[in-house]
């Protein structure tokens, strides 16, 4: 009697879409040689009724099939799951569409023939990424391996609920808060059966007095040089998303008409009397602490009150130290795309210095690190070079004590004395408590009343009786 040998666990399912049955068992058992089990379909109908009784951990996808393209079937998985880890296969005159496809999540693409060895470590390295992403809530192209970026992650899985609430997004620099906008949008239209218009658009770089024009179109004739009518950036937008990228920098004279555009959702062009409705979502993002613009005199508070109906703040990178390995892992992957080669790997001696930086420009400062790094490392080494420059300045700085990044002690309460009265005792207190809740979120006002256990409303009544704890505020 032959020994009985146990089956090693299948902690991964694939689901193989390929028509060539003896190619789709070639693939099925390397599948389950690295720990997979293995579902084959022929055609995308199998495929489609696979996957309405279960999901599946990836999807190996053949491009051309009986009853359709691996190309379009790939859109279909995305919008099931903006995180499905999708590996591609296709020929070589159709590399330039698979590179295409991984600038909007594809996880890989292989070019036939596929060699065992090749399949097996693409499959290997999906197992790494479905390691990640046990620990994190399905983001699409947002790297959530923290606790606060969960939180972000919910609040935007929230605010995807409601497509035309305005949304408004704080936090430094390059924390990444065009790519929460982007994943917004794909949870918020992730049912549509057709690709709606995501509208970005840099309020800092756009001249004021093109503004209006940009923004809500114009007529021929509305100005010096218009010689056709225009349909502006948010008759682009339709029913979609309208992005306002750095809101803070909207000359204050412009902001009325802001505010008017999105207390009623209507707008006209410039030069017409013509009324148009605006179905879309506005999601506006600012690196600056609109208090203390408005304080300063040069935000409108109304305006603020307005774009403040759901508040959602990027923590600075260096408070999700946790999260650099992964997302380093992704934007060099996605920098390999962009140049046309290979990902080198990130050395092990070099993640110490990756993990204590402070990373003043935050994920935009990282991404510009290994895509200097990259371009200096040669095509066929293994390994990336990290930039010698940075190596230094990184290792010059003291690493943070494992203490570093929680909250001091709270002290005691100092005595509040505001211009021409004392504070008694107990409102010098609630003070206080307000003035800590303020700093530990950036000014963010919702977040604030959410750690102090109060309203927005109610912070807001505070805020108007003690105006100098606003940042800025005198």
């Amino acid at each position: 009697m032959s020994p009985t040998t146990t089956p090693p666990p299948r902690d991964y399912s694939c689901l193989l879409v390929e028509d060539d049955a003896g190619f789709a068992q070639m693939l099925a058992a390397v599948v389950r040689e690295t720990g997979g089990e293995a579902l084959p379909c022929g055609t995308l109908r199998d495929a489609r009724a696979a996957l309405g009784r279960r999901s599946f951990d990836v999807v190996v996808l053949d491009n051309h099939l009986p009853d359709g393209k691996g190309f379009d079937f790939y859109f279909e998985l995305a919008k099931r799951n903006p995180a499905q880890t999708a590996i591609l296969l296709t020929g070589l005159p159709e590399l330039a569409h698979a590179v295409e496809l991984t600038r909007h999540g594809l996880f890989d693409y292989l070019s036939k023939p596929i060699e065992a060895v090749a399949f097996a470590a693409c499959l290997r390295r999906a197992r790494t990424r479905l390691a990640h992403l046990k620990t994190q809530l399905p983001a699409g192209e947002m790297v959530v391996a923290s606790a606060a970026m969960r939180e972000v992650a919910q609040a935007l899985q929230q605010a995807a609920r409601h497509p035309t609430a305005t949304v408004l997004l704080t936090g430094e620099t390059g924390v990444g808060k065009d790519v929460a906008a982007q994943a917004l949008h794909r949870w918020t239209f992730a049912s549509q059966a057709e690709a709606t218009p995501y509208v970005a658009v840099n309020c800092a770089s756009m001249p004021a007095e093109m503004f209006e024009a940009e923004l809500f179109g114009s007529e021929r004739g509305a100005y010096t040089g218009a010689e056709k009518t225009r349909e502006g950036l948010v008759g682009a937008t339709k029913d979609g998303t309208l992005f306002l990228d750095e809101i803070g920098e909207v000359p204050l004279p412009l902001q009325a008409k802001l505010l008017r555009f999105l207390e009623a959702h209507e707008y006209r062009s410039l030069g017409s009397t013509v009324t148009k409705k605006f179905n879309g979502r506005v999601v506006a993002a600012t690196n600056r602490p609109l208090l203390a613009e408005v304080a300063a005199g040069r935000f409108r508070q109304d305006l603020l009150y307005r774009l403040d109906a759901f508040t959602i703040h990027l923590p600075p990178l260096r408070e999700r130290r946790e999260e650099i390995p992964a997302l380093a892992e992704r934007l060099l992957n996605q920098l390999a795309v962009k140049y046309g080669r290979k990902a080198p790997k990130l050395r092990p001696e070099d993640a110490p210095d990756l993990a204590h930086y402070d990373y003043p420009g935050n994920a935009r400062e990282l991404r510009n690190l290994l895509e200097r790094s990259l371009l200096r490392t040669p095509p066929d080494v293994a390994w990336l070079a990290l930039d010698a420059a940075w190596l230094r300045l990184a290792r010059s700085v003291p690493a943070p004590s494992p203490s570093s990044t929680e909250a001091p002690p709270a002290e005691p309460a100092p005595a509040v004395t505001l211009p021409g009265r004392d504070l008694p005792p107990l409102e010098a207190q609630e003070y206080e408590l307000v003035r800590r809740a303020l700093a530990e979120t950036h000014g963010g006002i919702r977040r604030a009343a959410a750690k102090l256990g109060i309203s927005h409303q109610a912070l807001l009544r505070r805020l108007q009786k003690w105006p100098e704890l606003r940042p800025g505020g005198a």
